[in-house]
């Protein structure tokens, strides 16, 4: 990572850590190295989720894209993906979210999409650090009637939902659909997408004030859809984080469907159908042991790259596969959508029930789940990759990697956004593994701390 960049973009606490100020300059710098090939006026066009600090940070952000010469448009509340798809629709040359995706209100980042939809690629955010910090004087001050300046589109989310309809050949006419929105970037386009595609929709959490998003909902906290989806009777739950790239669903039964179950039902589907390429789904280390036996039974080959979308991507890219995804439920359709797509993988979810007339609740028992405990570990920010050379704890990590050889796995790894350690163990014992995860954990953040 770099000075600015983590993971998913540049984030941090809107208006101390992430201030008007620095995504001026990112603003600037950014809209200068992706546009700078453009011989016309250079189009970029920016969303937001539905945070207090979009307003303050768009300001901003428009503000530096305009002193480059470039043509801001304003799309406003949309959902990530809807910006990665647009992006190609207006044939523009980059896209910017203002989003910190799952992260609390108080939190907010800067993600850049190139004119192909596609997040950037690492040098492309280190040119921009580099301009950033070294050479802003390269960036070019247009006067007069070169400067740059905004415009609203205001069909941008009739556009994506028109968009997001085109990938389903089937209507959901029958099917009682229950969906939260967290509040967030997904409060307008969901709920009218599933039901002119036929469903029932019954909605939770989709009345955002700029402070409730991701507030107790959505795909981060469960708790009240699974109950929702009960009181309802409805056939299946989706819930979206805030800005919307990723979903999770709860069966008939209020039971809890996650991202490596989505992949494992959409993958098998697609096989079925001979449109599965590479007869691969590409998922992430953290993905459940499940997948990896769900797989060799259905003769399906399972990728695993790093955690993250864009690795997951990076690798869907290079070998030509059309699905991955992450348990969390980032799940890429990439014969749809360049990124994680929440509203898309429901729409494809739902199509599998319209058309095998199974309940989810029998289409998720493709694959089993092995007992999987996470708990994080808050650590000083500067030392969350310290773990790794730290003797005592490498020593217990080592213990319960041979306690668990060929039972299950140890995987410990930092946030690329908070200053957490995530620790996650595997098993056939969720009593055990959840006391060595916490005995663990708690050993990391003492000496950590």
């Amino acid at each position: 990572m770099g000075k600015f960049f983590g993971t998913d973009g540049v984030r941090g606490v809107a208006n101390t850590e992430l201030t008007p100020e620095l995504v001026y300059e990112l603003g600037r710098a950014g809209a200068f190295v992706l546009t700078k090939e453009t011989k016309n006026i250079p189009k970029i066009i920016v969303g937001m989720d539905t945070r207090i600090s979009g307003d303050m940070l768009e300001a901003a952000l428009i503000a530096g894209i305009c002193s480059v010469g470039a043509k801001a448009v304003s799309l406003g509340v949309v959902p990530t993906p809807a910006v990665a798809h647009l992006v190609r629709e207006y044939n523009a040359d980059a896209g910017v979210v203002i989003s910190a995706s799952h992260n609390p209100v108080k939190d907010n980042g800067i993600k850049f999409f190139n004119s192909k939809g596609f997040k950037l690629p690492d040098e492309t955010e280190a040119r921009i650090e580099e301009i950033m910090t070294n050479s802003a004087a390269e960036i070019p001050r247009p006067v007069g009637e070169a400067v740059g300046s905004k415009i609203v589109e205001y069909d941008a989310i009739d556009d994506y939902i028109k968009f997001l309809k085109g990938t389903t050949d089937v209507k959901f006419t029958g099917l009682k659909v229950a969906i939260d929105c967290a509040n967030g970037a997904t409060y307008k386009a969901a709920p009218i997408a599933l039901h002119e595609l036929g469903a029932e929709v019954c909605a939770i959490h989709r009345e955002p004030d700029g402070t409730n998003i991701n507030k107790d909902c959505g795909s981060t906290h469960m708790e009240s859809l699974k109950k929702f989806v009960i009181e309802t009777k409805s056939d299946v739950g989706i819930a979206f984080d805030g800005d919307g790239d990723r979903c999770l669903a709860i069966d008939e039964n209020g039971e809890l469907v996650d991202g490596d179950q989505i992949m494992a039902i959409c993958g098998s589907y697609l096989k079925e159908l001979g449109k599965l390429k590479n007869n691969t789904i590409v998922a992430t280390v953290m993905s459940n042991l499940g997948l990896f036996i769900m797989g060799d039974q259905k003769g399906i080959n399972i990728e695993k790259t790093k955690v993250g979308d864009r690795y997951v991507l990076e690798r869907m890219l290079e070998k030509n596969d059309v699905l991955g995804g992450e348990q969390s439920g980032h799940i890429i359709f990439l014969e749809h959508n360049t990124t994680g797509d929440g509203i898309l993988t429901a729409i494809q979810l739902l199509s599998i029930l319209k058309k095998t007339g199974k309940k989810l609740s029998e289409l998720k028992n493709i694959m089993e789940i092995l007992p999987q405990v996470l708990i994080n570990a808050a650590v000083d920010r500067n030392k969350k990759d310290d773990y790794l050379s730290n003797d005592t704890i490498k020593m217990e990590i080592e213990k319960l990697e041979k306690k668990f050889e060929g039972q299950g796995r140890v995987l410990i790894r930092p946030s690329g956004t908070e200053p957490i350690v995530r620790v996650m163990l595997e098993g056939r014992n969720k009593e055990e593994i959840e006391r060595e995860a916490r005995r663990l954990a708690d050993l990391i953040e003492e000496l950590l701390k």
